[in-house]
């Protein structure tokens, strides 16, 4: 009698142990089944998979069924596909894509015999797909505090993926979110962004406009004419930076040293010119706000003013002689000899810029 009780007793635990395994064939069927309520409405859709995922609720709070691999790969498979499917309710898809990266986790541990490689490659791309959409559609919905964290989400898990640093920064400028536009385009800029020029300007503009920091502004103008050697604005954008600061003879140490070093780029030659002219600009708006009946401060300001003229012209020239299609150099020698009433000169530039049009 005892050996048939212990009989039975070994039964009862190998049936409870299949039972529990049995939640796990639940899964993997229901699984299979999903394509039936492709056609179905998306509650039809979540509701199928939170069933499917009820099975694996019970397969892991088992003590027999807690380590095998299946249970948590095909855990894994339906929350990432809840977090997917249910991408527009932002709340839902990231508390099931945590489901689903703990999932996802626990059965790489498990699976040591790389026989869930597939289901956990299936889950990892849906919790990627889940991110992004969530991304898409909260910057379509102007969420754009929810698309942000989304996209920095993608960006932690891809921090090479230039694209995602771009569209995070371009959801912060929509909040707007100044410190994160920076941050972004930055990393972009740092992993060499094919636009990355465009992104310099962008985050060059909002440093002084938006954050009123002159100090960081400017070195950011320096590394991008260090990064963009040949790239005029940039070099532009500092010499006046430095002319509106009134440090002109930083801007011209700065232009006499690249045209030593390069005396043949057109761009060196025009910005130096400009240090003069914008100088003798400055000079005019100044005149222009004298009272008529200072003629003798008038008539000063005037001979400054076209002194600066005068140096302008050389480099204006020097430019026009590397490049004659420098339409910049060209439109200033326009209004250059316009003003000092030069009919034969100002013809002659105004003939060459017709010939650029």
């Amino acid at each position: 009698m005892k050996k048939i009780l212990l009989s039975l007793m070994f039964v009862g635990v190998a049936s409870f142990a299949n039972a529990q395994k049995s939640e796990i064939n639940e899964a993997k069927k229901a699984w299979n089944l999903l394509g039936i309520t492709a056609g179905k409405t998306l509650t039809d859709h979540l509701k199928s998979l939170n069933d499917g995922l009820a099975h694996t609720d019970k397969a892991i709070a088992n003590e027999k069924s807690k380590d095998l691999p299946d249970a948590w790969s095909y855990r894994a498979l339906f929350a990432s596909r809840i977090a997917l499917v249910d991408s527009v309710d932002q709340n839902n898809s990231k508390k099931f894509q945590g489901i689903a990266e703990e999932a996802i986790t626990k059965a790489k541990a498990l699976d040591v015999k790389n026989s869930e490689k597939d289901n956990i490659e299936q889950a990892s791309t849906n919790v990627e797909n889940a991110l992004r959409n969530r991304a898409i559609y909260a910057y379509k919905a102007k969420n754009f505090p929810a698309a942000l964290e989304a996209f920095n989400d993608i960006t932690a898990k891809h921090p090479n993926d230039t694209s995602m640093y771009v569209n995070a920064g371009v959801t912060a400028k929509e909040i707007p979110n100044y410190p994160e536009v920076i941050r972004n385009f930055k990393k972009a800029i740092d992993l060499n962004y094919k636009d990355a020029k465009i992104l310099y300007s962008e985050i060059i503009n909002i440093t002084f406009d938006k954050l009123k920091d002159s100090v960081a502004g400017l070195a950011l103008v320096k590394e991008a004419s260090l990064k963009f050697p040949e790239d005029s604005y940039f070099i532009g954008l500092e010499t006046d930076l430095y002319i509106k600061s009134g440090d002109i003879a930083k801007s011209q140490e700065m232009l006499t040293k690249l045209i030593a070093k390069d005396p043949k780029n057109a761009t060196y030659q025009y910005l130096m010119g400009d240090t003069y002219y914008k100088q003798a600009l400055a000079v005019q708006n100044k005149r222009n706000s004298i009272d008529a009946k200072k003629v003798k401060e008038f008539n000063a300001m005037g001979v400054t003013m076209m002194k600066f003229i005068d140096q302008s012209v050389p480099y204006y020239n020097a430019a026009l002689a590397l490049d004659p299609k420098n339409s910049n150099a060209l439109e200033n020698l326009k209004i250059i000899y316009l003003f000092k009433d030069d009919k034969v000169k100002y013809e002659e530039i105004k003939k060459k810029i017709d010939a650029l049009k």
